[in-house]
């Protein structure tokens, strides 16, 4: 049987995944993301917001692969799922704030306003014919016009320190977005409907992942 590892600490991503069916095997990252994007950008310069996510999910299903758990270590039946996201706004990228000041001071920036969600996917096929492949998610956000005191209120919980462009949608931030076109599950941080055509790249109906399969 084929088992699909999450290459991420992210419980909303491990969330959407149980919630379609599937228990994946859950294994964290050590990649340093700053230094992966300026190595990139010294080799080819400005990266579009939806190569650098990708770069990032790539990188981090890479590093995992290297430090399989022991348990894994001689596995030939993973797949290994990585992914990472950032909000475009302006033709600027952001992923999680530093502090709570940079929290807010984004907030105020973003209120009212349209940005553009990428969620970067890496699969990598660790079975008898290893493959990677990857495609970035974009879903366009539309934010409420919050008050300073929303937007001090929602810091305060903690939240947006913890999630990409310091939004959630599942979330205590769901109220303050007004409006989404395209995949919700790639503003929570894993595009299920590209992850099934990943998936079908490499022969593995998303079904065959189900829980009960």
């Amino acid at each position: 049987m084929t088992r699909l590892l999450l290459a991420s600490a992210s419980p909303a991503r491990r969330a959407t995944l149980l919630a379609a069916g599937i228990d994946p095997l859950v294994a964290v990252s050590a990649v340093d993301e700053e230094a992966v994007l300026r190595a990139a950008q010294e080799r080819f310069g400005t990266l579009d917001p939806a190569d650098a996510v990708l770069l990032l999910a790539q990188a981090k299903v890479e590093d995992v692969a290297r430090n399989l758990p022991e348990d894994l270590d001689d596995a030939d039946d993973l797949l290994l799922l990585g992914c990472d996201s950032m909000l475009e706004l302006d033709g600027e990228i952001y992923g999680k704030p530093a502090d709570a000041a940079e929290a807010t001071a984004r907030w105020r920036t973003m209120r009212g306003r349209t940005g553009v969600l990428h969620t970067g996917h890496w699969l990598m096929d660790e079975r008898d014919v290893p493959a990677m492949l990857g495609a970035t998610s974009s879903t366009t956000v539309r934010f409420a016009d919050l008050s300073d005191d929303e937007i001090d209120a929602y810091v305060a919980t903690g939240e947006p320190l913890a999630v990409a462009g310091a939004f959630t949608i599942d979330g205590l931030g769901g109220p303050f977005v007004e409006r989404i076109e395209g995949d919700h599950h790639g503003v929570v941080g894993l595009s299920l409907p590209l992850l099934r055509e990943l998936l079908g790249e490499v022969g593995v109906p998303i079904p065959s992942l189900w829980r009960h399969a």
